[in-house]
């Protein structure tokens, strides 16, 4: 099937499809792992900057650059998605890389947590810009047969990476301090990151226009009130508390990135009062995001075949245990154990709610709603750094992680009570051909 449009601009064949665009695919898997590494240098040595750099005691006052972080990206994903709208993806995508250039640099020079608050901003910034914007580029180029395993390798490349930073920075700050040397992979990843984003990247907008040309409604009528004309509020409303599906996945990520931020900012705090060692700790900082990184190869494609809804619940229900086991034992290995099953719970969940916001999504206005459901699932860093301070002031660390765990496990019953199955394709070949782009 060929399509096309009419504008002044040179014509380039377009088409749908992961082996169609292969190329640019990789290109922004690899985009999407250096995203990963800025987050990742942060991981393991920022709580324990606070903690023994700066001086600080209290569990909430700690947590703030994970707030902080938290807010800014989740604001930014909503933007990020209009943006992209309005703009074009690759834009979006280069000036989220740049603000990111001075964030390891304040993390090396800070004289006081002021300033790992205010780089924690622009990290957020950054991170809804750049992440959110390879989410919907790989979206726009795979068409709707392969999202859930689109989505399995961009969750994997960026949370391979954190994990992968996390290790090597507590490698680094365990033999040369813990400033400035983990920090230095961080201006090595900015770099790149522009490089490739700046030279490479080629636009992807065009895609997401040819799917909307040739979409094709559910054949049992549960999308009929999702028009192609919707407004941003309109968007706004369906994603995140009507549509039964679009609201359950927004619920679900708040609380997994809820339960993530009690991971980034108490687990080291709990793991140092237990006497490891700053390699110990990053090795656990790096095995739960390790294995969410790498089983999202397979989760993704998973969900491609046996759908979507039981495959998240399930996985919020393992992280809910895996916080159960954490918050329990108090040794290296049993925490490993945890953080291998947290991370396999994590991989269940992180690709497959991606892939069915892409499935119920209107194309005209995905890169909307993908915006919205990330500044849902993102606010829930800056939700999860507030309840685990508090929590974990008023009753210790342990208390925090139960408390998580038990709003984890009840998100698990949301999904199954509301989310439908998404991953219902009519039997139509996907549109492909040549337009002006």
């Amino acid at each position: 099937m060929s399509r096309t449009t009419q504008n002044a601009a040179p014509t380039r064949h377009i088409e749908l499809g992961l082996r169609q665009n292969l190329a640019q695919f990789v290109l922004l898997v690899t985009v999407n792992a250096l995203v990963g590494g800025m987050l990742g240098q942060e991981r393991t040595v920022v709580p324990l900057l606070g903690e023994r750099v700066f001086g600080l005691r209290g569990y909430t006052a700690g947590l703030t650059f994970i707030l902080v972080f938290g807010l800014a990206k989740a604001a930014t994903n909503y933007f990020a998605g209009t943006w992209s709208d309005r703009f074009g993806r690759k834009p979006v995508l280069v000036v989220g890389w740049l603000v990111a250039v001075p964030v390891p640099l304040l993390l090396i020079w800070a004289p006081s947590w002021a300033w790992v608050v205010a780089a924690n901003v622009l990290l957020g910034i950054s991170q809804g810009l750049t992440w959110s914007t390879t989410v919907i580029m790989k979206i726009d180029l795979v068409g709707p047969a392969r999202r859930g395993l689109a989505m399995g390798l961009n969750e994997a490349a960026g949370y391979g990476a954190v994990a992968a930073t996390a290790l090597a920075t507590g490698y680094l700050a365990d033999t040369y301090g813990l400033r400035p040397a983990p920090f230095l992979l961080g201006i090595a990843f900015a770099a790149l990151g522009l490089g490739l984003s700046t030279l490479a990247v080629r636009e992807t907008r065009e895609h997401a226009r040819l799917e909307a040309a040739g979409h094709v409604a559910r054949a049992d009528g549960k999308h009929d009130h999702l028009h192609s004309d919707l407004s941003n509020g309109e968007v706004f409303l369906q994603t995140s508390f009507k549509e039964p599906a679009l609201s359950a996945a927004s619920q679900a990520g708040l609380v997994n990135n809820l339960n993530d931020g009690l991971a980034w900012g108490l687990f080291p705090i709990l793991f140092s009062a237990a006497g490891l060692s700053v390699a110990k700790i990053g090795v656990l900082a790096a095995l739960y995001p390790a294995v969410w990184g790498v089983g999202q190869l397979f989760t993704g494609a998973l969900s491609d075949r046996v759908g979507r809804k039981w495959l998240i619940a399930s996985g919020m229900w393992l992280q809910a245990l895996a916080l159960g086991v954490i918050a329990t034992v108090d040794s290296f290995a049993a925490w490993a154990v945890a953080a291998v099953l947290l991370g396999a719970g994590t991989a269940m969940v992180y690709p497959t709610l991606l892939a069915s916001i892409g499935d119920v999504a209107h194309p005209a206005w995905r890169a909307r709603s993908v915006g919205i459901y990330r500044l849902w699932r993102d606010g829930g860093f800056a939700a999860g750094a507030l309840l685990a301070g508090i929590v974990a002031d008023a009753l210790g660390v342990r208390a925090a992680v139960w408390t998580v765990a038990a709003l984890t496990a009840a998100s698990g019953l949301v999904v199954a009570a509301r989310m439908y199955e998404t991953h219902h394709r009519p039997g139509s070949v996907e549109p492909k051909g040549a337009v002006d782009g």
